[in-house]
């Protein structure tokens, strides 16, 4: 009886949503490619979806009705969860699948929305357990997995490319994670594309802290043996500690990663010019000529974020240097004096102004 009424209930819901003017006027609708699917993910011949999300109070018998309302069946699977269940669909007709797509995803079942996304075989993913991540952060809402492989890929060895998503409010969360069979080429990805335009942002890279998930698969086991999640969502406890963990999130990290130096700075001017900008105290300066790169750590996690935000892009010896976190958070214990005022020299790149204010700081510490 409860059953009957829950399937009355939405087809009630079906008739409101499913059959307005606007989702069905044109043959054509498609949906728009977004979330966890495999770089180069064909959908054209596709016509299984993915559901996700959905309430433990839906049956398989509701799943397939509600689903049924787009197009033909050719089969349902309900795999049941105490918390969250999920389930795949299979159309008789690509057309169907799609409309399901653009349709259903976001519906809400029993107070649940439901993620709907193409279906694709787990077998389609490279496995990148040891590959090398990165965290790629500041991504605009445009950006899906495949307009992040896009950017990377100009590095043969860039293997896998995951855009984190919000399965509640089905949106992306800003940040995602590429992978690389190459070390050298995922620190070269660092350096070049950190603060590069993708979308309507520009985005920061670092190193994927160890335990933010990376790229590795995040689905369920059951859901690994048979189709993977598609819409990319990322709720589970390993990609929440992602976010938490992410050095802009973790107060842990206080140290800069300054990159594309030019060969003739030294550790001097790295300092001279950090300490100019005036983004707080500076307790250590290193730098690995050879490299092209070196390290400003502060005192603590915001003046470091100020740094970043403050000394990206700036002309230093001819060469725009790039700012983001360093790789790993400061140990406890580590000294946060301020390292002695830089002596008064040549400070390429910086304007008069920065020059008067880095003379104040000189005079205030001293």
């Amino acid at each position: 009886m409860m059953q009957q009424q829950r399937l009355k209930q939405q087809q009630g819901l079906m008739q409101q949503s499913l059959y307005h003017p606007g989702l069905i006027a044109s043959p054509q609708i498609e949906p728009i490619l977004s979330g966890n699917l495999p770089p180069g993910f064909d959908s054209s011949t596709c016509r299984s979806v993915y559901v996700g999300n959905i309430s433990s109070q839906v049956t398989e018998q509701l799943l397939q009705e509600v689903f049924s309302s787009t197009g033909p069946l050719e089969g349902c699977k309900l795999i049941q969860k105490d918390k969250s269940s999920y389930g795949f669909v299979d159309y008789l007709d690509r057309q169907s699948a799609a409309l399901a797509i653009v349709s259903l995803n976001g519906r809400r079942l029993f107070g649940q929305c439901i993620k709907v996304n193409w279906a694709y075989a787990s077998a389609k993913r490279e496995d990148t357990s040891n590959h090398f991540n990165i965290f790629v952060g500041d991504l605009s809402p445009e950006v899906t997995d495949a307009t992040l492989f896009a950017c990377f890929s100009v590095y043969p060895s860039c293997s896998d490319a995951r855009v984190m998503w919000d399965q509640k409010i089905g949106r992306s969360r800003g940040f995602g994670f590429v992978s690389f069979r190459d070390q050298q080429e995922a620190q070269s990805a660092i350096n070049d594309l950190n603060g590069k335009w993708l979308g309507s942002r520009q985005i920061r890279c670092n190193w994927a802290t160890r335990g933010a998930g990376a790229c590795d698969d995040i689905q369920s086991s059951d859901a690994r043996s048979a189709v993977e999640l598609t819409t990319g969502t990322s709720v589970d406890d390993g990609q929440q500690k992602a976010n938490k963990d992410a050095p802009e999130n973790n107060l842990q990290y206080t140290t800069v990663y300054v990159g594309n130096l030019a060969p003739d700075v030294t550790t001097i001017d790295l300092h001279r010019y950090f300490h100019a900008l005036g983004a707080g105290v500076i307790a250590d300066v290193r730098i690995q000529r050879d490299r092209g790169f070196g390290f400003v750590r502060y005192s603590n996690h915001t003046e470091a974020a100020r740094a970043i935000q403050l000394g990206n892009a700036r002309i230093l010896f001819g060469k725009p240097i790039k700012c983001s976190w360093g790789g790993k958070p400061t140990p406890p214990g580590s000294s946060t004096n301020p390292l002695p005022p830089p002596a008064i020299g040549q400070l390429p790149g910086i304007s008069a102004m920065g020059l008067a204010m880095y003379k104040r700081q000189v005079a205030w510490l001293g």
